[in-house]
């Protein structure tokens, strides 16, 4: 039972490390990375859904450039091309360039500058931009900022990973002054509204209630719209230049929000990847007009909550960990890569429902808690595998144990019988070959009762039994049986008188052990030897010792003699038949009793082998008795 318990507890805590390391793993640069290539995948497979366009981009170009002298008449050309676009009647009118600064000494810049006031305040709904710069917002001059009807901020939010713009901060602050973002000023006035309410998660306004939490700077995570000659329906590009010169530009800006500003790759500064951009990079003016068309639509991209992320994972590594527990073999490794495919498909899944769910730590924990869940299973079914093969041996081994040592037994019961079908024998031969084949049959039961009572105490199957014997009569009635071998090999057998007392456990199995030893001195000791047996006590032990006068055993051969099948190189020398069970019987028996057996032997000296018991009665006790 603790077994099992502590191998459940130890398969918990292996899924539990496995899904810590997903964890751990979705929050490196490495983990980001992937989860921001995997938005940028799932943007550009599932487009936003076609809809009416609001807004249009009304460009700086190189041709514009080119065609109206350069930058340093930015202003001139702004404000003749405001002229023209007011006359169209655009909705709203959102000026992303920075105006912060005054006009220049010289006389065309004074004149240009004031041209350009003036087209500002024929401009209904203006939306001018305004700059965090150092800490410190950088507004138009009073000149300007007087004729707009709100100022934005015009801070795109590029990944520092990657430095691909995603987002936006719908919201900025410096100190006590705030701007919204530049897109959101231009929504609140295309749909009139007069203010922009806010609480903890979302902002409102317009009608339109966007989820954009304080606490994470409000972010707006942009629907890119595809450009319009991937022959899709995107945001409209326009150049100043056209506007001048095509009377039929002006005349599809009417009733659009209209964003103002530089394109030209050698004047604009803010140019920014994002997810379309396969290398190539997007102004800045394009990148708010997006923004303000994610308003438009309303089908805002929310992240997944850090908790439900967390619940998928927990539940994904149960479900891999009762998987490996419930089913085996192909069955839980085809359900192990359903539980991966399904992972690598809710992300995707979800952001079809305008839900942003990281794909690292989800896909990354089902394919660690699957890894690790069928490595605990692969190493379980092989320890399993071990141990039934060990029991496979061990059933061998008995098998083979058995028909060794039936061997004696039955071979006299054998020629017993035959003596008795084949010859009158008289009265009295009969009756002591009738009494041989009845102790040999009780010997035979006897054994096989004792080999099945340690192979059932080996395996946890069986108690001892408890009871009380003298030692004296252990060893008497053992000396007793080996004397007749002894005697036939011309072996001298001498025993101490044991000491008075008791012992505490299973006397038959005990009578084999210490049997085991005297007919093991016997069998491998030369003819015309001895072999002494002694009895002592030390303290609350006993010590049983049998000596022989053998060719006796060396180190190596001392770690290796209670392992089963060994056999000694003195049992070898002498030609007697053996099996190497008897000894890690022996070994078995001792143990369970809670003893040891001693082994001191040196090659051409004899060995001795001890068994150490507690003594369960003190010795007055038992000669009293």
């Amino acid at each position: 039972m603790n077994s099992r318990l502590f191998q459940t507890a130890g398969y918990a805590v292996a899924l539990a490390l496995c899904l810590l390391a997903a964890f751990l793993a979705g929050w490196t640069t490495l983990g980001t990375q992937i989860d921001n290539d995997a938005y940028d995948f799932f943007f550009r497979l599932r487009p936003p859904r076609a809809g009416a366009i609001e807004s249009a981009v009304l460009a700086v170009d190189e041709r514009t450039l080119s065609a109206q002298g350069g930058m340093r008449r930015l202003r001139g050309i702004l404000a003749e091309g405001l002229e023209r676009l007011s006359a169209a009647g655009p909705k709203v009118v959102v000026v992303d360039l920075n105006l912060a600064d005054a006009a220049d000494s010289g006389q065309e810049a004074r004149l240009e500058n004031a041209h350009l006031e003036s087209s500002f305040a024929r401009t209904k709904n203006l939306v001018l931009a305004s700059e965090l710069v150092a800490g410190r917002w950088e507004d138009p001059t009073p000149a300007f900022r007087r004729h707009a009807a709100a100022l934005g901020h015009v801070h795109a939010d590029p990944d520092p990973y990657d430095n691909v713009t995603r987002s936006i901060s719908l919201e900025k602050a410096s100190g006590h002054e705030r701007r919204w973002a530049l897109a959101l000023e231009a929504f609140r006035l295309a749909r009139g509204a007069g203010s922009i309410e806010e609480s903890p998660d979302t902002l409102q306004t317009g009608g339109r209630l966007i989820p954009a939490a304080r606490s994470q700077a409000r972010p707006l995570l942009i629907r890119f719209l595809p450009r319009p000659e991937a022959g899709r329906s995107g945001i409209p590009h326009y150049s100043l230049l056209d506007l001048k010169s095509d009377p039929q530009v002006a005349a599809r800006l009417a009733g659009k929000v209209v964003f103002v500003g530089v394109t030209a790759q050698s004047a604009a500064r803010d140019r920014l990847m994002t997810p379309y951009s396969y290398g190539q990079t997007m102004p800045g003016v394009e990148i708010h007009a997006h923004a303000f068309e994610t308003l438009v639509r309303g089908a805002f991209l929310t992240p997944a909550r850090e908790s439900t992320v967390a619940l998928f994972c927990l539940l994904a590594t149960l479900a891999a960990g009762f998987t490996f527990v419930w089913r085996s073999g192909w069955q839980a490794y085809a359900m192990g890569a359903g539980l991966v495919a399904v992972a690598h498909l809710v992300p995707f899944g979800l952001f079809t429902r305008d839900v942003v769910f990281p794909v690292a730590t989800p896909v990354g924990a089902a394919w660690l808690v699957v890894a690790g869940a069928a490595t605990w299973q692969h190493f379980v079914v092989r320890r399993l595998w071990h141990r039934s093969e060990n029991e496979r041996d061990r059933y061998r081994q008995a098998i083979h144990f058995v028909t060794h040592e039936m061997r004696t037994p039955l071979t006299a019961i054998q020629g017993s019988s035959e003596l008795m079908g084949r010859y009158r024998l008289s009265e009295e031969k009969h009756r002591q070959i009738a009494g041989l084949i009845n102790s040999e049959s009780k010997r035979l039961a006897r054994m096989i009762q004792t080999f099945l009572d340690v192979e059932r105490l080996s395996a946890g199957q069986m108690e001892l039994k408890r009871e009380s014997f003298p030692v004296r009569e252990i060893v008497e009635s053992c000396v007793e049986r080996v004397r007749p071998l002894a005697e036939g090999k011309r072996i001298a057998l001498s025993a101490e008188q044991p000491p008075p007392g008791l012992m505490l456990g299973d006397r038959e199995l005990m009578e084999y052990a210490f049997y085991n030893l005297l007919t093991n001195a016997v069998k491998y000791s030369p003819t015309g030897t001895e072999v002494r047996v002694s009895a002592l006590r030390q303290g609350q032990h006993l010590r049983l010792s049998v000596e022989d006068q053998g060719i006796g055993m060396d180190e190596a051969e001392l770690k290796s003699v209670f392992n089963k099948f060994y056999r000694t190189r003195k049992a070898e020398a002498s030609g007697e038949a053996g099996t190497g069970i008897g000894l890690s019987l022996v070994d078995q028996i001792v143990t369970h009793h809670g003893g040891r057996v001693e082994v001191t032997s040196e090659p051409g000296k004899g060995s001795c082998f001890t068994l150490v018991l507690p003594a369960s009665v003190p010795a007055v006790t038992a000669e009293s008795r």
